[in-house]
């Protein structure tokens, strides 16, 4: 199967609309991680041809980007490397936004010695922080890029108002929201932004930490250092609705084109806009059935048939608001 891929402006290589997201690689939040397994989950992604690896320093405090740094040791030139800037953590870990021009540039010597790598291909401003100017930030992550340290900008959980002012101070390439089945605000008005301006979407958590990879049952459990026991949206009476709508998702999908639902949950993200789907994997198993997902489209009444069951399911849906970094205090 032929893997999809678009173009990133400011980067030479188009790169693939699936990518591999490494939050969980970092081990914090998502209760561990094998750094043996992460390497060889990485390693196999780049050979079935996925060429984007998206990562950030607050993923286990550096560890993440220390392992894809590992990871890609040897293939570099095959890979093209996102990662992110502006979130601090003191000695406890305790993590807070903070964009000032002084934080960007030790951050991005961090991000390029963890990475082992002398560039970075998209950088992305993680958070916005309303404690220092968002023209401010670009204009520092402009000079990153004249530098040639990074190659193009980004920018992560930003709005419609806070892109048009970055913009107004640096280059901007790619905006990256929480979406998919069961996130969908990005639709309001960033879709029609991205479209306008040549913009092309990352979108995290397309399988919605999991909800949507049809692997959890009503007595699945987190432990307590994984973020989905604190999710709304796996607690009851939430995680049944959502489940509930899972199953008949996994109906859908099976009866009119022989898939899992994971590959209608990342084919729904790619048929909605300039996007690419951030999938997440730390095991290589968790890889198999990232080729499912390309190759076909859903239809209008795929999609119509799907908003049916999401609305009979779930009125009222629960945003990821609960991620939200704190802000400094002034």
């Amino acid at each position: 199967m032929t893997i999809e891929t678009l173009q990133i402006p400011g980067i030479p290589q188009p790169v693939s609309r699936i990518a591999l997201g490494t939050w969980a690689i970092g081990g914090s939040m998502w209760g561990g991680a094998d750094d043996g397994q992460s390497i060889a989950t990485l390693r196999q992604a780049v050979d079935q041809g996925i060429n984007l690896i998206d990562t950030a320093p607050v993923y286990g405090l550096g560890h993440s980007e220390s392992v894809v740094g590992k990871a890609l040791e040897g293939i570099r030139e095959r890979v093209v490397i996102a990662t992110k800037v502006t979130l601090d953590w003191d000695k406890d870990g305790k993590i807070v936004r903070n964009s000032s021009p002084a934080r960007i540039r030790a951050e991005v010597e961090d991000s390029l010695r963890r990475l082992r790598t002398d560039y970075i291909d998209l950088y992305q401003v993680h958070w916005p922080d309303p404690l220092v100017a968002i023209e401010e930030t670009a204009a520092e992550m402009e000079k990153l890029k004249q530098e040639g340290k990074i190659l193009a900008i980004g920018v992560s959980n930003y709005s419609l108002e806070q892109m048009e002012k970055f913009r107004s101070a640096a280059s901007l390439a790619t905006l990256q929201p929480p979406y998919n089945l069961f996130e969908r605000d990005a639709e309001n008005d960033l879709f029609a932004y991205a479209q306008q301006h040549q913009l092309v979407v990352l979108a995290y958590g397309a399988l919605c930490r999991g909800l949507l990879s049809g692997r959890m049952q009503q007595d699945t459990t987190f432990d307590n250092d994984d973020l989905r026991s604190f999710d709304p949206k796996f607690q009851a009476p939430h995680f049944g609705h959502y489940l509930a709508a899972v199953e008949e998702l996994k109906q859908l999908a099976h009866e009119r084109y022989g898939k899992s639902i994971l590959a209608l949950a990342i084919r729904w993200v790619l048929d909605n806009g300039p996007t690419i789907a951030l999938w997440g994997a730390r095991r290589p198993e968790q890889l198999q059935g990232v080729n499912d997902a390309f190759g076909w489209r859903l239809t209008a009444q795929d999609m119509a048939d799907i908003d049916a069951i999401l609305t009979r399911h779930i009125p009222q849906p629960i945003g990821p608001e609960f991620m939200a970094p704190p802000v400094r205090k002034n």
